[in-house]
């Protein structure tokens, strides 16, 4: 036997992944975990993304647990706060608050090779497990690009994802750099507040009407007693969004008439042709992620709005200078330029089998084994990893697949007192050498740069095929394709 250890298991991260591996670890009978989380409060990204219109671009639900369904959704998607409602809910009804450990932000994790087991040290001290579940996803660190003179500014500037609420927008020149997800969301909520509101874009994305509405109290109803109407809504909203993968991923000529109905969408709210052609996308639809809304072309078309289109020269004490040298006034500087998932990580110090550093091995370009393991990482598992995010379907459905995997695995390691399972480093290869060639005639390879790819034009993050063929590849834990050291 080896020496006693801290926990069973130690998750990082306390948003969906973390808490479904928390309720599915509970169900396995594994009850001595803790679920770090460095914020004083749990939610994940719904709660860290909270800026105003912020919501889910995948109905209600489906964006939602199989196991914990809510009949109750106030509209077809989902807003920031009604997920975060959800999220507390769910944590509170499988009894996941003792297991929380709030305010302990990871800093570093190292493996004792000699005992099978993992030191941990957070912000509010160390302890020991025998493994690790690393729930902390890739769109967990802002990413905010370095203007000249930005260190001059004397105005106000944060990322959407770190949204300053006690600034007051109201009567401020404001300028928004970047027009992605986020941006088309809250745009249109600040935009009456407004004295002028610059939008900085760099690429026109393509945009397609957002189908939202209220839920009649009929349909809650219907859907809260009647069950099987329940599964048939959720499956009915499955099928629709996973019929998009065969578009991206086996038959890209698809993509021209999502294309019509993006650009029809577009001539209907845009009638003045000089902005139309500044929003109209010179890529293939989905290579960067499609945004649905209504509101966000309207915003545009307001006196007091300007679509600028000139890149950013140099950044000022009040103001900015466009490329063309056009000096524009400002007060706050709002950035909406996503996240940088090549260094998702950051400081985080991870050292696997002889001192193996985890950051240098994720930045490489390694990948994952079926997005959980990683070889010279032993008992250290990942929800959510490399190629199992989508840019069709919803996440939850890829953390539920991921989790069971996960769990299973554990489950095993921990029933036969296992030392250690760590993934054959000639299986992991092989298993992203089919996943990115899978990936070179997909539309995300199609030429455009997106956050989807990184710095060496690799795509690490998107799953190229099926949802409910990596649920099939992580139906149970495939012990055979692992390296075993045998009981303690």
């Amino acid at each position: 036997m080896g020496i006693k250890v801290d926990h069973d298991v130690v998750i990082i991260g306390s948003g969906f992944g973390g808490i479904c591996s928390a309720i599915k670890l509970k169900e396995a009978g594994i009850d001595n975990f803790v679920m770090l989380e460095k914020d004083p409060v749990f939610g994940g990204t719904w709660r860290v993304n909270n800026y105003p219109g912020a919501a889910c671009d995948i109905p209600s639900h489906l964006y939602s647990f199989s196991f914990a369904q809510n009949a109750s959704w106030s509209r077809l998607f989902p807003r920031q706060d009604e997920l975060l409602e959800y999220t507390k809910r769910v944590v509170e009804q499988h009894g996941l608050l003792p297991h929380l450990r709030l305010g302990s932000a990871l800093q570093a994790a190292h493996y004792d090779e000699a005992g099978g087991f993992w030191r941990i040290r957070t912000s509010q001290g160390e302890m020991t497990t025998r493994t690790v579940i690393s729930a902390m996803g890739f769109l967990g660190r802002p990413s905010t690009p370095k203007f000249p003179g930005l260190e001059n500014f004397q105005g106000k500037a944060f990322h959407s994802a770190t949204w300053d609420h006690s600034v007051d927008l109201r009567g401020k020149r404001v300028a928004v750099i970047g027009t992605g997800a986020s941006a088309v969301q809250f745009i249109p909520e600040i935009q009456p507040l407004a004295a002028q509101l610059d939008s900085y874009q760099r690429t026109a994305h393509w945009v397609l009407p957002r189908p939202d509405r209220a839920v009649s109290r009929i349909e809650k109803w219907l859907l809260d007693r009647v069950k099987p109407l329940q599964l048939l809504y959720r499956a009915m909203h499955y099928v629709r969004y996973e019929s998009r993968v065969v578009m991206f991923v086996f038959a890209p000529a698809l993509t021209r008439f999502a294309q019509r109905e993006s650009l029809r969408h577009l001539k209907r709210q845009v009638p003045d042709p000089a902005l139309r052609e500044k929003l109209t996308p010179r890529y293939t639809i989905g290579c960067k992620r499609v945004l649905l809304t209504s509101n966000y072309y309207p915003a545009l078309m307001q006196p007091n709005v300007s679509v600028q289109t000139d890149g950013i020269r140099e950044v000022r004490a009040h103001s900015i200078v466009n490329g063309k040298g056009e000096e524009r006034p400002v007060d706050v500087i709002i950035y909406a330029t996503g996240f940088d998932t090549e260094h998702a990580f950051g400081p985080i110090d991870i050292r696997g089998r002889g001192g193996k550093n985890f950051l240098k091995v994720f930045e490489d370009g390694a990948g994952a084994y079926k997005g959980s393991t990683v070889a010279g990482f032993p008992n250290f598992f990942m929800i959510t990893g490399p190629n199992t995010g989508l840019g069709h379907n919803s996440m939850v459905y890829m953390i539920e697949s991921g989790t069971r995997y996960v769990v299973d695995a554990i489950s095993r390691l921990l029933k036969e007192d296992l030392h250690s399972v760590e993934v054959k480093e000639q299986v992991q290869r092989d298993y992203n050498h089919g996943l990115q060639g899978k990936l070179k005639g997909t539309v995300w390879s199609s030429g455009c740069k997106s956050w989807y790819l990184d710095s060496r034009g690799r795509n690490l993050l998107l799953w190229p095929g099926f949802t409910f063929h990596y649920r099939s590849i992580t139906k149970r834990f495939d012990i055979q394709n692992y390296i075993v050291q045998g009981n303690r």
